[in-house]
């Protein structure tokens, strides 16, 4: 047991200035009437949609308690179980009062952040109650997911919803179970929780009257000044995307250019944050004349467009674009996601068309057969995609937020609930993080569109099907995609998960190299040699099964980014052409890199406006 003592507020530097605990406290009387006012309209709305179960999530647990009591011998089996741990836990608990050294019945995982703080492990009291937590989350969580009988998407939506009230209800969340919280608040005499509460209120002010935590010092960067910083010019733009051409960082360039297609859920800066993890910089020092894809962040004067048109206007309209800019009919092309997802519907697209004008294609963490949706399939079936086409219809769009709260319920101890403690609890304001920032930069998505991915891709699996979807009048059919492919997924993925990923590389009809990077959907391919991190695994055959595959697969240490290169330009050979510089082609530049369209944030108080089409 710990012998040292949380610090007492004594008279001097430790005490809060009393000036500015009293700004505080007229800061928060100021907008907290106005502020709980709208928060609490807006939940009384919410609470409408919870009465009528749109997530489905009273039926599932209704399912389950039923499969519960029909075994009660199993109930009781697991309830004698947990309790043989409590009284463990008691009796340990007793022996190190009294000096002796005892084993953890429940220890937090080496990368749960939660329990970073000596005191967790130093302090009698502070011991017993996470160990009292991680076994009832032990016991509750085996409880849920041994139930038998249950359907395979019932039993999914019971185990993510568990686990969202679980981990909401960690001692680390709240004040007093919570020693770091404990002494900040002894040592500011509760200034803390002051400030906290003034930030609670920001963040719900934000929100107009819904709460969205703050995950970053958002004045800290600007698009175009400290993140997106890549040299280029918008040289074409269609009413769904601004095209990129990045400028020159080496003498001569690949003949070939390279076209990126990012995802629309999210903006493309994520591959141009920083220098010195810029996926955009470095393919360009690598020698290749770069053309990024910037999506307009759409509203309801967009509600038509649909699927195909992403297609029209996005990747086959920067293929003319590029041909106009450089003289070149042939390029590589990279897509991101839901852009890989494009990207490989508009090859199949091209082959049923006789156009053969992308020669190799790249697909980072991208689904082409939606088998293994992963966790983000708890939110996809016909009631919820229903009431969700409801809403979009009404609006035209989905909301950004609505989709970035989604994602970060994927990670809510990290996405959400470490915020909360560091923003309410600790009155701290967040640190400046790039990719934070670029998360919280969210997109709206039109609902036709939106509807179709959801509907035919998500829920039906209908893409990896031969002729499962049209786009374009055209029957889809992957198998005719004969190009060179490389697949780039990572083993902690939540969003695309590694092993659909793979069955998807199995649907195209040409030569694919598949690749398994460490981390997860960001982190995974956000990751520059320099940095030194992670690992990614290759094979050169292409079994069946991605079990297989990785039972044959070979590790390397550090990123896969060399492994692309050396693929990259064996597609392309040795043939080199003088520098391009943006403008210097047909097309002549309309503005300066990043460009007017990834600059509107939905979160802005003056949103700014797209540049008009041309």
């Amino acid at each position: 047991m710990s012998k040292e003592k949380a610090p007492t507020p004594v008279a001097g530097a430790d005490r809060p200035d009393p000036a500015e605990l009293a700004r505080v406290f007229a800061e928060v009387a100021e907008r907290a009437s106005k502020v709980f006012g709208d928060y609490l309209k807006r939940q009384a709305e919410s609470q409408r949609s919870l009465a009528t179960d749109e997530f489905g999530i009273a039926k599932a647990f209704m399912e389950l308690w039923q499969r519960m009591l029909a075994d009660p011998a199993r109930l009781a089996e697991l309830q004698i179980a947990m309790m043989r741990d409590y009284l463990t836990l008691w009796q340990n608990s007793w022996l190190r009062l009294l000096g002796q050294p005892v084993q953890p019945v429940a220890a937090p995982s080496q990368s749960d952040s939660r329990f970073k703080d000596a005191e967790w492990e130093n302090n009698f009291l502070f011991d017993y109650i996470k160990q009292s937590y991680l076994i009832a989350a032990r016991h509750i969580h085996d409880t849920v997911s041994g139930v038998q009988g249950l359907p395979e998407d019932t039993r999914k939506k019971v185990n993510f919803f568990t686990r969202q009230y679980v981990d909401a209800l960690a001692p680390s969340n709240f004040a007093l179970t919570n020693p770091q919280v404990l002494r900040e608040t002894m040592k500011t005499g509760g200034a803390n929780l002051v400030k906290g509460l003034n930030n609670l209120l920001k963040d719900i002010e934000a929100g107009d009257g819904e709460l969205r935590v703050s995950m970053t010092n958002y004045e800290a960067f600007k698009v175009g000044e400290n993140v997106a910083t890549t040299p280029g010019k918008v040289v074409y733009q269609t009413d769904l995307m601004q095209l990129i051409q990045y400028a020159p960082l080496t003498e001569a360039q690949f003949r070939r250019p390279l076209l990126i297609v990012p995802p629309w859920i999210n903006k493309y800066y994520i591959l141009d944050l920083r220098q010195s993890n810029s996926f955009i910089r470095y393919a360009t020092e690598q020698g290749h004349t770069v053309f990024v894809i910037s999506w307009v962040n759409p509203d309801a004067k967009l509600a038509h467009k649909d699927f195909a048109d992403y297609m029209y206007e996005g990747p086959l309209a920067a293929l003319d674009a590029i041909e106009q800019a450089t003289g070149e009919r042939d390029v590589n092309a990279i897509g991101y996601c839901l852009g890989g997802t494009l990207l490989g519907t508009t090859l199949a697209y091209m082959a049923a068309k006789g156009d053969a004008r992308i020669a190799s294609a790249t697909y980072f963490v991208a689904l082409l057969d939606f088998s293994i949706p992963g966790e983000l399939g708890v939110f996809i079936d016909e009631q919820q995609v229903a009431n969700l086409e409801k809403r979009m219809n009404e609006r035209g769009y989905l909301e950004g937020s609505e989709m970035g709260t989604t994602f970060n319920m994927l990670r809510s101890n990290d996405l959400i609930w470490s915020f909360v403690v560091n923003n309410y609890l600790m009155g701290k304001e967040p640190f400046p993080f790039d990719l934070l920032y670029w998360n919280s930069d969210s997109t709206r998505m039109p609902a036709k569109m939106h509807s179709f991915y959801l509907r035919n891709m998500y829920m039906k699996n209908l893409l990896r099907v031969p002729g499962g979807i049209e786009v374009g009048g055209v029957p889809i059919d992957l198998a005719k995609v004969t190009v060179p492919s490389y697949f780039i997924s990572t083993v902690e993925d939540h969003i695309a998960p590694w092993k659909s990923v793979y069955l998807g590389s199995r649907a195209l009809g040409g030569p694919v190299r598949f690749v398994l990077g460490g981390s997860g959907h960001i982190a995974g391919i956000v990751n520059p040699p320099s940095a030194n991190k992670y690992w990614y695994w290759t094979n050169e055959a292409n079994p069946p099964t991605p079990e297989e595959w990785q039972a044959g697969a070979t590790r390397h240490e550090g990123s896969w980014w060399p492994d692309w290169t050396q693929w990259i330009a064996a597609q392309n050979g040795d043939d080199r052409v003088p520098a391009r510089v943006p403008g210097d082609g047909k097309l002549k530049p309309i503005e300066d890199a990043p460009g007017s369209f990834v600059a509107v944030r939905l979160d802005a108080k003056k949103k700014a406006k797209p540049a008009r089409a041309r």
